[in-house]
C-alpha cells in the first residue's frame, strides 16, 4: 500500500537561510519538535540517524539514507522500518523561492505492508509533527535574518 502526506508553509526568509537551518542537523535538538535529534552528513548516499517524535507519540530512531541534497532546493531521505517493504518512507523538503521568501513543501511518501494499519496515525500525529516542525523552522529562519529585501 502507498500513502502520501504533504504540508506547506510560507517563510519570510530566503531559501539560503531556510536551507542552512534545515541542513544543520546538529542544531535540530535546539529547535525541532518533530525530528528531535539528527546526526550525519547531508550528502547523497550518506546515512543519517534521526530521532523522531510526533506530538503525543513515542520517540523512534531511524537511520535513513540521503537521496537528494540540492542546495536551497531539495533535501530528501529514504528510511525503512525494520526491513525494506515493511514500511518505507521517502521524506522530502522542497524549497521554492517566492517574492517574500521561501515556500516549503514538507512531505513523505510511504510504502509497505504496515501503511494500511497505521494510515490514521500518519494522517493525524505525523501530519501534526510535520506542521510543528514547519512552524518551528519558520520561526527560526525569520529570526535568523528573515527576508533580506
Amino acid at each position: 500500500m502507498k500513502h502520501q502526506i504533504e504540508t506547506h508553509i510560507d517563510i519570510a526568509a530566503p531559501p539560503e537561510t531556510v536551507w542552512n537551518i534545515l541542513t544543520d542537523l546538529d542544531a535540530y535538538s535546539d529547535w525541532n519538535p518533530f525530528v528531535v535529534s539528527a546526526t550525519g552528513r547531508v550528502a547523497v548516499g550518506e546515512r543519517l540517524t534521526n530521532r523522531m517524535q510526533s506530538p503525543g507519540g513515542r520517540a523512534m530512531t531511524f537511520k535513513p539514507t540521503v537521496t537528494a541534497a540540492d542546495p536551497e532546493q531539495k533535501f530528501e531521505w529514504l528510511g525503512h522500518l525494520v526491513l525494506p517493504g515493511v514500511m518505507d518512507g521517502r521524506h522530502t523538503f522542497q524549497l521554492h523561492a517566492t517574492e517574500v521568501g521561501t515556500r516549503l513543501t514538507h512531505g513523505e511518501s510511504f510504502n509497505g505492508i504496515l501503511v494500511r494499519i497505521i494510515r490514521k496515525s500518519l494522517d493525524n500525529e505525523t501530519v501534526e509533527g510535520f506542521k510543528a516542525m514547519n512552524e518551528a523552522l519558520k520561526t527560526r529562519a525569520e529570526a535568523h535574518g528573515g527576508n533580506q529585501s
